[in-house]
């Protein structure tokens, strides 16, 4: 392994992010961390006694890692964690700090998504019936949390094109015992009068309150709005762009365009442009609350929460000095 040179994990993990098989925020979070954890360990080996070379090789592998997926701020959030943790005079001190932040950080995470899911249920009474977009864990955690209390929940789940991730929300809920009525994204709006939430996550809050998710969220909180039901994001706190707080704005992702539709439909239907944006941005007008493991929160009081955890920026200590 050179001094730039990430590990194979890192490699791995980067590439399994951007192809989404590693998808949903807290996931992407965590695996990252360990994946920082890995580079530690072997580059305590390639490296032994070159400190330098040690801090350079984990900035490297964070570039990687940071690289695959723009708009998910969990990731950067979660090289924040562990980079500004990473101490020590000697490589050994390096490594067993690196690697004692990453475990630190995947443990918050497991309580994060639990408190976090109990707030939410506070939200959901008995006989309920919630609709979700996308797949987020946070979201799935509100529900599984106000079941386990004993609530009856029932759920009608988008299949959120084009990659159906509501496929995925639709067998997690069957299997925590929520009665699932699964539809088409368009049929949406029909179907807003027999739900009581709409509950979504978030892949990004922006200081403004603004939610940044999958595709479709945004056109769901306006009908939403208007047909009067409530609509909340449940996001952990590592959802949470410090970046915002000085102006830089979130990053769209564009996807390919394989996902939206086949090569030989496109070369049979001829030239025609294919735009395929992973994330729309939810004005905080139209979002009733924001569920995180430290409370619940009006949209526009977000910041006070930002600048708590984060003060007025960001830093990139991936970055070379």
């Amino acid at each position: 392994m050179t001094d730039t040179e990430p590990a194979a994990a890192v490699r791995e993990t980067a590439d399994s992010i951007a192809t989404m098989e590693i998808r949903g925020a807290a996931t992407i979070a965590s695996a990252a961390a360990e994946a920082l954890a890995a580079q530690a360990r072997e580059a305590a080996s390639a490296h032994a006694g070159d400190p330098p070379a040690f801090r350079a090789s984990m900035r490297a592998a964070s570039r990687t890692l940071r690289e695959t997926r723009p708009t998910a701020v969990s990731l950067p959030n979660a090289l924040r964690y562990v980079l500004q943790r990473m101490e020590g005079d000697s490589v050994e001190a390096l490594r067993r700090s690196v690697v004692d932040a990453s475990e630190a950080f995947v443990r918050q995470l497991d309580r994060a998504q639990e408190d976090l899911g109990r707030v939410g249920a506070n939200r959901l009474t008995d006989g309920d019936t919630v609709m979700t977009h996308c797949h987020s864990t946070d979201a799935l955690a509100c529900i599984e949390a106000a079941v386990e209390q004993g609530k009856s929940i029932s759920a009608v789940v988008k299949e959120t094109r084009p990659r159906q991730q509501g496929h995925l929300t639709a067998e997690q809920l069957r299997d925590a015992g929520v009665p699932v009525t699964l539809i088409v994204d368009s049929a949406a709006r029909r179907y807003l009068d027999e739900v009581d939430h709409v509950l979504v996550g978030a892949d990004s809050i922006a200081a403004d309150g603004g939610v940044i998710n999958k595709i479709g969220t945004s056109g769901l909180a306006v009908n939403a709005r208007e047909r009067g039901v409530p609509i909340m994001t449940a996001a952990q706190t590592i959802k949470l762009h410090p970046e915002t707080l000085t102006g830089h704005t979130v990053e769209i992702e564009m996807r390919s365009e394989s996902e939206v539709i086949a090569a030989d439909v496109r070369e049979e239907i001829g030239e025609v442009a294919v735009e395929n944006p992973a994330f729309d941005v939810t004005p905080p007008r139209y979002m009733d609350a924001i569920v995180t493991e430290q409370g619940q929160f009006p949209p526009e009081s977000i910041v006070t929460l930002m600048r708590e955890l984060f003060g007025e920026g960001a830093e990139t200590p991936w970055a070379e000095p």
